[in-house]
């Protein structure tokens, strides 16, 4: 929970200004956050989910974009509206095939299939290719160079080249650029 928290308050920081994303833990080993910017939703998805695979975790993350009634008075535990719904549905829909999957305001097939398929990829990650993803992918405005984050790993850049194609950040990044241009030309239906 402390991972997938902290991941959140970096989250919050895509946003400008920075968002509180009132990151609130839900039945046990449940959790519910919210994003200002709908268009990050998949990248936010996505690493999230590559925190903890890099630490030897995983978790299913189902993504409702929609309206909210109510944001909670101190956390998101007495939130209601659509987004909530959408989520709570979806991820009892997800199975145990799935690890990804998005509904709501905007959301057409296509989108969905993109979840499914970016759920499928991140399932074949390895902890160290995680690790170096979630750092590759954890900014909309730029990219990091293989010298920054394998200062930060403490690796060669060589060995963080190696991570991210081993892991498809390019593509994926590729992807997410191009579906959060969309989504924010779509007037960012929602909120997640």
């Amino acid at each position: 929970m402390q991972t997938l928290h902290e991941t959140a308050r970096n989250i919050g920081s895509w946003s400008s200004p920075p968002q509180d994303p009132r990151f609130t833990r839900y039945r046990g080993d449940g959790w519910q956050m919210v994003l200002a910017h709908p268009p990050h939703a998949l990248r936010a998805a996505v690493v999230l989910q590559a925190r903890l695979i890099a630490i030897g975790l995983r978790t299913r993350i189902f993504i409702g974009i929609g309206a909210i009634e109510r944001r909670g008075t101190d956390s998101l535990a007495d939130a209601s509206g659509e987004a909530f719904e959408r989520s709570g549905r979806g991820l009892d829909t997800l199975g145990d095939a799935r690890t990804l999957g998005i509904e709501g305001s905007g959301v057409i097939p296509q989108d969905q299939m993109i979840a499914d398929l970016l759920g499928e990829r991140i399932g074949r990650w390895t902890g160290p290719q995680a690790e170096a993803a979630a750092l590759q992918l954890a900014s909309v405005d730029r990219v990091r160079t293989l010298s920054d984050i394998g200062a930060q790993l403490g690796i060669s850049p060589q060995a963080v080249n190696d991570r991210v194609r081993g892991a498809g950040c390019a593509t994926i990044a590729s992807v997410l650029r191009r579906w959060e241009t969309q989504k924010a030309r779509d007037g960012g239906s929602g909120t997640p």
